[in-house]
């Protein structure tokens, strides 16, 4: 325990291995710029938003356990709102002097911090080490699973080290004694209005909608990239377009971003898996959904056999569709977001476990929607976003 002077507390392994790929995942799938230069975030707000309101039933537990061991540390027992909860990644070249996080007036609110890292330093990234100006302990090598909870005062000035390498990911959550910052009644508003506008539309409620293409780009002087293509391009694929040929790229009327919000296809080497995607985040989040469970699925495919039925699938040769030329520096993608090769960790990647993981997360976003719908009403009459075994509420 720290000295009273400087409140703050450790919490290693606090969060499981199991639910730190799961956040790594959804931000990877998800996340957009961030509210600093080489920053990117994904915030409960913005999943509501873009349509993927069942994505942040992961946070639930993990919220609800850090406000309990803040408010038991602090001894301000039902005291406490959470004023945001997110996932924020630090790429290569971010870094943050010495700063108290309510140091800004329009942030006088939050009074209490918790961050949790959910990958680790040296191994994932390089740089990033967090630092107390004063107290104990005084720096914190970020692992995967540790939290530090803290006052968000001048007692605990703090810094971090710029990002050397890698991508340093952590889910971060401030707490306000302020019912007037309660982010799940912002939640809940959210909530109420995305749940009604689509009771029109069944068949598309469980896909992904991007948010505005600003928000995706990631600007260097007069170049950039887009994150969803770099994020795309860095596991080796490409998108391309559903209309085999009859975009003209040449054209400049055209901008070739606003194909990212179309039925597109993704390719790898010579090969296009022949599956529609309705957008682009639906085909990013299949593509990281698919390396998050590559070694499930291959021992499932093993397990099984390759002849799986509805896990069948086909190519098409490379030459009958267009490669979507998109605006995207890759050498700068690749230098901020770090080159990630998933067959670094012993992965081949294989077209029959991809098949395998288009069902596998349609499996897991309708298990999440169901839970979603039941859950709601709860909510709403609570005004409130909570977590409870949905199974629960069943009976």
């Amino acid at each position: 325990m720290a000295a009273a002077e400087h409140p703050r507390l450790l919490l290693p392994q606090f969060l499981s291995p199991d639910l730190c790929k799961e956040l790594e995942f959804i931000h990877r799938s998800c996340g957009t710029v961030g509210y600093r230069p080489n920053v990117f975030s994904t915030t409960l707000s913005h999943l509501i938003a873009t349509n993927c309101a069942h994505l942040i039933l992961p946070f639930l537990s993990t919220r609800e356990r850090l406000k309990e061991k803040v408010e038991e540390f602090f001894g301000c027992e039902f005291e406490l709102f959470i004023e945001f909860t997110g996932l924020i990644s630090w790429c290569k070249g971010a870094y943050i002097g010495w700063h108290s996080d309510d140091n800004r007036p329009y942030l006088k609110q939050r009074d209490f911090a918790a961050v949790c890292y959910l990958n680790s330093h040296g191994k994932d990234f390089r740089g990033g080490i967090f630092h107390f100006k004063e107290g104990e302990p005084s720096s914190l090598v970020p692992v995967a699973g540790d939290v530090v909870i803290y006052t968000a005062d001048n007692r605990n000035i703090h810094s971090v080290d710029e990002v050397i390498d890698g991508e340093r990911l952590t889910l971060t959550l401030w707490f306000s004694r302020d019912s007037a910052h309660d982010e799940d009644a912002k939640l809940i508003a959210l909530l109420s209005q995305i749940l009604l506008s689509q009771e029109d539309d069944e068949c598309n409620s469980n896909l992904p909608l991007p948010a505005s293409d600003n928000m995706y780009w990631f600007p260097h002087g007069e170049s950039g990239f887009d994150i969803r293509c770099a994020r795309l391009q860095i596991l080796g694929f490409s998108f391309y377009s559903s209309n085999d040929g009859k975009y003209n790229i040449s054209n400049t009327s055209h901008d070739p971003l606003e194909l990212l919000v179309k039925p597109l296809q993704i390719g790898r080497g010579n090969e296009i898996f022949e599956k529609e995607f309705i957008n682009s985040l639906h085909a990013l989040q299949v593509v990281q959904f698919y390396y998050w469970k590559a070694p499930e699925l291959a021992t499932e495919r093993r397990e099984t056999g390759t002849a799986m039925g509805s896990a069948q699938h086909s190519l098409i040769e490379k030459s009958s569709n267009l490669e979507l030329v998109l605006p995207c520096n890759n050498e700068l993608a690749e230098t901020v977001l770090g080159r990630i090769s998933y067959d670094d960790a012993n992965l081949s990647f294989d077209w029959s476990d991809f098949a395998l993981a288009v069902i596998r997360w349609e499996d897991y976003i309708c298990r999440l929607c169901g839970d979603l719908s039941i859950l709601m009403p709860h909510w709403l009459a609570q005004r409130t976003v909570f977590f409870v075994n949905p199974a629960e509420l069943k009976k």
